[in-house]
C-alpha cells in the first residue's frame, strides 16, 4: 500500500495544533490540540474522524511530551505514527528567510538555517523548531517537511521587497519585507481563481487573510507581487493586538520623552495595540456588538480598521493594475459580513460591490457575494493551511520518490 497520510503539525511557544490528513481523497483522519504546554492546566483535544472527541488534562511538561501524548491519541484510532501508510510530517514554519522559497525536507542544515533565523521571528521559530526536533526523534526515518509562512512571498520584487534604507546596513541585517500568512495567500488565491473557472495564472486577486493577525496580498498570475506585512508581523493592516504601520518615529518618541525600553515597545505594539488597544476588545463580533449599542470608542476603531483595509485594497488595485477578485478570508473575513460590506464600499467606481443578501448567508463553501454583474467578483474563501501545508509536504516527498 503506497504511503499517503501527512501529519500536520503547527508548534507555537505553548501549544501544538495538529492534522492528520489522507492525500487520496483530501479527508481529515484527525484534528486536535495541546494548549497550555508546561503549565498544571494543560489540555489535548483530540477529534477522530469516526468518533466522538476527547480530552485529558493535567500537566504537559513541554513538547516533546506533547507529541508523545498525540501520538498516543492518534495510536488509540488505529492511526500511529508508527503507520506505514504515514508518508510524511509537514511543519508550518513561520520565517523562512530568503533562502527558502519552497517546501524544503528538513535535515540538520535545515535546521541551523531555521535557527539562525531566529533573531527575526523570536516569537515563532523557536517554537516551530521545538516541534520539528521532537518529530525528528520520534520518527527519524519519515521525510520531515518544512513549509514556510513566507516563501509565498518571495517572489515579490525588489521594489516591494525594500526598505529604503542603507543598502548595506539592510542586507547586513537581513532587513527586508518577507510578508507572512503565505500559506493561506497561496491556499486561496487559487482556490479563488478554480471559483471563477480559471486557472491561477489566469487572474489577479487581492487576498485579504483577516483574522486576529491580518494580512493582505496582491496576486498577480498565481505570484505574489506585494503584501502587507514586512520584516515581522507587526507592518500593515490593523490587527487583534498589532499597530500595523505607524511612523517609526513614534518608537524613538516613546523612548526619549516616554522612558519606554525596547521591550515595552515591542510589547505596546505587539500585544497592546490595534483593536484592543484602541477599544480594549480584539473580538470583532463584541466590537460589532458594541458599535450597535452606540459605543463611540468601539466605532471609532472599527472605522480605523476598516480605513486602513480599504487603504490597501486601494493600493494594491494600483499595483496589480487590473483585479478580477478580491478574496475575504480567515476568521474575520470569513465571518464578518459587516467588515466585508464596509470594506468595499465607496469603491463602486474600481468595480466592487457586495450583494446585501449573498454577504449575509454564512457557510463553509468558497462563495461569491458580488453582484452578477459586477466587474471585479468578490469572494469569501474559507481558508485551509493545514490542507495548504499537507499538499505541499506530499507533493514533495512523492515527487522525491519518483526520482530515485
Amino acid at each position: 500500500m503506497t504511503a499517503s497520510r501527512v501529519l500536520v503539525l503547527n508548534s507555537g511557544s505553548s501549544s501544538v495544533k495538529y492534522q492528520l490528513l489522507d492525500m487520496r481523497d483530501g479527508g481529515r483522519l484527525a484534528v486536535g490540540l495541546v494548549e497550555r504546554i508546561g503549565e498544571e492546566t494543560s489540555r489535548l483535544k483530540h477529534t477522530p474522524a469516526c468518533g466522538e472527541s476527547r480530552e485529558r488534562t493535567g500537566p504537559i511538561a513541554d513538547h516533546d511530551a506533547a507529541l508523545k501524548a498525540v501520538a498516543e491519541e492518534l495510536a488509540a484510532d488505529g492511526l500511529g505514527l508508527d503507520s506505514p501508510e504515514l508518508a510524511a510530517i509537514g511543519h508550518r514554519v513561520v520565517h523562512g528567510g530568503k533562502h527558502f522559497t519552497e517546501p524544503t525536507v528538513i535535515d540538520d542544515t535545515v535546521l541551523a538555517e531555521i535557527e539562525r533565523l531566529i533573531p527575526v521571528a523570536p516569537l515563532h521559530n523557536p517554537a516551530n523548531l521545538t516541534g520539528i526536533r521532537t518529530a525528528r526523534a520520534l520518527r527519524p526515518d519519515l521525510p520531515q517537511v518544512a513549509v514556510f509562512d513566507t516563501a509565498f512571498h518571495t517572489t515579490m520584487p525588489e521594489s516591494a521587497a525594500r526598505y529604503a534604507i542603507d543598502v548595506e546596513t539592510a542586507d547586513a541585517h537581513r532587513i527586508r519585507r518577507y510578508g507572512f500568512h503565505g500559506t493561506s495567500h497561496a491556499y486561496v488565491s487559487r482556490a479563488t481563481a478554480k471559483l471563477l473557472g480559471k486557472a491561477p495564472d489566469e487572474v489577479n486577486v487581492i487576498v485579504l487573510h483577516l483574522g486576529n493577525g491580518a494580512s493582505a496580498s496582491a496576486v498577480r498570475a498565481g505570484r505574489c507581487v506585494d503584501t502587507s506585512m514586512g520584516l515581522t508581523p507587526l507592518e500593515g493592516l490593523v490587527m487583534g493586538t498589532r499597530s500595523g504601520d505607524m511612523d517609526p518615529a513614534v518608537i524613538f518618541h516613546l523612548m526619549r520623552v516616554g522612558g519606554m525600553s525596547a521591550d515595552e515597545i515591542d510589547t505596546l505594539l505587539n500585544k497592546k495595540s490595534g483593536l484592543i488597544g484602541l477599544c480594549g476588545d480584539n473580538d470583532m463580533r463584541e466590537i460589532r456588538r458594541r458599535v450597535d449599542a452606540g459605543d463611540e470608542r468601539a466605532k471609532l476603531a472599527f472605522d480605523i480598521y476598516i480605513h486602513r483595509l480599504k487603504k490597501y485594497i486601494g493600493a494594491y488595485y494600483a499595483v496589480l493594475g487590473r483585479v478580477d477578485a478580491v478574496a475575504f478570508t480567515a476568521g474575520v473575513g470569513e465571518n464578518a459580513a459587516p467588515v466585508r460590506e464596509a470594506a468595499v464600499a465607496g469603491l463602486e467606481e474600481l468595480g466592487l460591490a457586495v450583494d446585501a443578501e449573498r454577504n449575509a448567508v454564512r457557510g463553509d463553501e468558497p462563495r461569491l457575494i458580488s453582484p452578477d454583474d459586477a466587474r471585479v467578483k468578490v469572494a469569501v474563501v474559507p481558508t485551509d493551511e493545514e490542507m495548504e501545508i499537507a499538499t505541499q509536504t506530499y507533493a514533495l516527498v512523492k515527487g522525491s520518490e519518483n526520482l530515485t
